[in-house]
């Protein structure tokens, strides 16, 4: 069940309450693209005046209503509240932006239509559309969702999403716009080489070349956005200290398969192929990501290792010295490093009174790789933590013949992988959504608060029909936790960065009984030689113990490669700020000329988009100073 909370405690975790507007049945008729296009163009309208009125937007907007915007009316990702504030945002940044040639999608999924999201539970209805628009320096699609009036006559606002596509100017060769690819066509015709001979000469960075970009880490964080920006044109080395590309994935434990459906896990301009299995095997998809960075032509230096890297605030300038386990060492002075070392940060790592004892084996699941490793049939195993790792490996243990026991702290989310997951996704990116581009915009459109709200009506459903499994794992004494609100796993993921379990197979052990598990609010309280003691004085007895807690803030992970300097100057990373976006991550971090670049597959595919469309547009003079310097909108 939800937690009881005060006002302040809701606000301070961006949770709301849904709209109840006038059923679209209240009326006679409707046309949805007419409604829509007469509300796009009375947009129009109040954008194009010197200075918004607050009638205007009162006219357009309810009162609680959200512009969420990545990019396209200001350098950052802002979600405002209020029409009231809605309108101060717009007189802000419109005038300098300008804002024009609005036109709605005319055909697919999101031309303009009637939505009634959770199959109408709650009893909303959205008149939504997809719509495109100019900038003074881009063009941006939207996302409008209009509700009725409180007498149901009007046509008003509840959420409006704007983001930035690309650069006037930068427009990437993309399908018709692709290159020739011929000799002639190259800089320098055939004197310049040939195709081949070029790209060795880029990657080995001949002739004095500098990038203007370094990426740390070859995953799909850095694979992503180096696809990204080398078709935006700007230089880029990506650095990993691992052999091969893709040994991220290789090298963490034997049995781990992808959490997410194929549909929904796409890189960046190369889906998976239509016979590519719904959930990928790690050296699968590791083998995957080689091939990738092959196909897209990334310039990746393996082996390679950021030995330090300082920043010269008067030039905008990075020094950055890489070096190789062979004795390799170079300096590079690129304009920007992004750290793409995945979204958390360091392993946490606990130590507890008489650790040094214990007499069987203790390591963090960072370092788990296969149970059969070890004689483990017949040993005691303690699993401490219950998120995917801590179950995988849990069942790792079970499976090689273990008797296995999952400590538990607190509640965690479960969902099925076979339902849960797929109603996720249902709709968008599935195999029956639309183009992934566009489902991308939708999936990302709604304030993270609103989506919250509407996720405790999916997760309710998810549930029910997860019902068996989750009344087999309560039964077995395991505690499910849907997050502050009830609302699943966007919260817990956004907020926390785990703290929820996709059902791979281990819940059924736990059901049965085959894997045991044991409450500890309060943790661990000791380690004896062949035990450990629990908060509460129970002791269990243990010959291994692998601690499955987690990861610390990247920030962690910035301060002991790049130092102390360097990390002072960054925000925290990750969880939501007071406006309700994501911090730090894909977007300014506070040190000018630093970003931080991370997430699930889906999010590095989309994210990456807006990262390199920042950096595309620092590099050609359009960011503000204040906002490069990674001072708030609006400081000088």
């Amino acid at each position: 069940m939800a937690t009881t909370l005060t006002e302040a405690e809701k606000k301070a975790n961006h949770i709301i309450s849904l709209p109840r507007p006038p059923r679209v049945s209240s009326l006679k008729s409707i046309d949805p693209k007419c409604a829509a296009q007469e509300w796009l163009t009375n947009l129009e309208k109040a954008l194009s005046t010197p200075s918004i009125l607050k009638d205007q937007i009162d006219n357009l907007f309810h009162s609680d209503s959200y512009w969420r915007d990545h990019l396209a009316l200001q350098w950052d990702f802002r979600t405002i509240h209020t029409a009231a504030s809605i309108a101060s945002f717009l007189n802000q940044f419109q005038p300098a932006t300008q804002i024009s040639k609005l036109s709605l999608q005319s055909e697919g999924k999101y031309a303009p239509h009637i939505s009634t999201p959770e199959n109408g539970v709650p009893e909303i209805d959205f008149l939504a559309s997809m719509f495109h628009f100019e900038t003074k320096v881009g063009r941006g699609t939207g996302i409008l969702r209009l509700m009725l009036d409180d007498e149901g006559k009007q046509w008003k606002a509840y959420a409006v999403y704007t983001s930035l596509q690309e650069l006037k100017g930068a427009e990437e060769p993309l399908g018709p716009k692709r290159v020739y690819g011929t000799l002639d066509s190259m800089p320098n015709g055939s004197a310049g080489g040939t195709w081949k001979e070029r790209r060795e000469k880029i990657i080995n960075l001949e002739g004095g070349q500098e990038p203007a970009v370094v990426v740390v880490g070859a995953g799909q964080s850095g694979l992503n956005l180096g696809a990204r920006l080398q078709s935006l044109g700007v230089s880029t080395l990506i650095v990993d200290r691992h052999e091969r590309i893709g040994d991220n994935w290789r090298k963490r434990y034997r049995t781990l398969v992808t959490h997410d459906p194929a549909e929904f896990t796409h890189l960046a301009y190369l889906p998976f192929p239509k016979n590519w299995p719904q959930f990928t095997p790690k050296d699968k998809l590791g083998d995957w990501f080689e091939a990738y960075a092959s196909i897209m032509e990334l310039n990746v230096w393996t082996s390679t290792s950021v030995k330090s890297a300082s920043f010269d605030d008067n030039t905008s300038t990075w020094v950055v010295v890489v070096s190789k386990p062979d004795g390799f060492e170079r300096t590079i002075r690129p304009r920007h490093i992004v750290f793409a070392t995945g979204h958390s940060g360091e392993p946490k790592i606990p130590s507890f009174p008489g650790q040094d004892t214990f007499k069987g084996t203790v390591y963090h699941g960072s370092q788990h790789r296969d149970a059969a490793e070890y004689d483990v049939r017949g040993k005691k195993v303690v699993v401490v933590g219950t998120g995917n790792s801590g179950h995988d490996i849990a069942e790792n243990f079970h499976e090689n013949g273990a008797e296995v026991t999952m400590l538990q702290r607190r509640g965690t989310y479960v969902l099925s992988l076979d339902k849960g997951v797929f109603m996720l996704h249902d709709g968008t990116h599935d195999e029956w959504g639309p183009p992934t581009e566009q489902a991308d915009i939708w999936a990302e459109s709604l304030p993270y608060q609103v989506g919250f709200a509407f996720n405790v009506y999916l997760t309710q459903r998810i549930s029910a029909e997860d019902k068996t499994l989750l009344d087999g794992l309560e039964k077995a004494g395991f505690e499910v936790y849907k997050g502050i609100d009830d609302s699943g796993i966007a919260r817990l993921y956004y907020t926390r960065g785990g703290g929820y379990y996709i059902d791979v197979g281990c819940s059924k052990f736990i059901a049965d009984g085959s894997i045991k598990v044991q409450k500890s609010p309060d943790g661990i309280q000791e380690f004896k030689s062949n035990s450990l003691v629990l908060a509460d004085g129970k002791e269990l007895e243990a010959d291994f113990v692998v601690l499955a807690t987690g990861y610390d803030n990247m920030q962690t992970t910035v301060r002991k490669v790049l130092g102390d300097k360097v990390a002072d100057r960054c925000k925290d990373v990750w969880d939501l700020d007071e406006e309700g976006e994501l911090r730090a991550i894909w977007r300014p971090s506070g040190h000018p000329n630093f970003w931080y670049m991370g997430g699930n597959l889906a999010l590095c595919r989309i994210y990456s988009k807006f990262l390199a469309l920042q950096i595309k547009a620092t590099e050609e003079g359009l960011v503000p100073k204040a906002k490069v310097n990674g001072l708030p909108n609006g400081s000088s």
